[in-house]
């Protein structure tokens, strides 16, 4: 039998990303994601409804978001569901449904309130460029080919 687990999100962070490193040196990001809906019920009033979701990075996606995202900021991510389980201490067994990022782009270039530049503390010896709208940083991406253009003009000065 065939299966698909595919998840696409666009929502705001609930918190800050918190990003730690695993035993093997590997980084994790954790993250909330609040997702609004509006729509009207059954006597045409407006209702508001959001779902919360938390959402696990790995690798250098886990630091990019740690370093370009801060709480309310809007992401697009692509990732798969994942079941976690466990026993309290009481003995009760729990479990919980998250996302595993497997991409993310940018929504905005910026928010109000939040900076251009990323939230490292460490100074840097050289400044990092701030990514594009709408890209995604641990991505390498070829510039377009002109090869079949022949409107392009070289005295175009950018």
């Amino acid at each position: 039998m065939a299966s698909l687990n595919k998840v696409l999100l666009i929502g705001n962070l609930t918190r800050d990303p918190d990003v730690r490193m695993m035993s093997n040196g590997r980084p994790v990001c954790n993250f909330g994601l609040a997702l609004n809906r509006s729509y009207k019920d059954a006597e045409g009033n407006r209702k508001d409804e959001t779902t919360f979701v938390e959402v696990e990075s790995f690798g250098p996606r886990a630091e990019a978001i740690g370093k370009f995202f801060a709480k309310g900021r809007a992401i697009f991510i692509e990732g798969r569901l994942k079941l976690d389980q466990w026993e309290s201490k009481e003995g009760e067994k729990r479990s919980a449904l998250k996302v595993v990022l497997d991409s993310f782009e940018f929504v905005d270039s910026k928010q109000e309130g939040t900076s251009a530049e990323p939230r490292n503390t460490e100074p840097a010896s050289t400044p990092t460029p701030s990514p594009s709208p709408k890209t995604d940083p641990t991505k390498e991406s070829s510039p377009p080919s002109t090869a079949n253009n022949t409107d392009l003009d070289d005295d175009v000065p950018f």
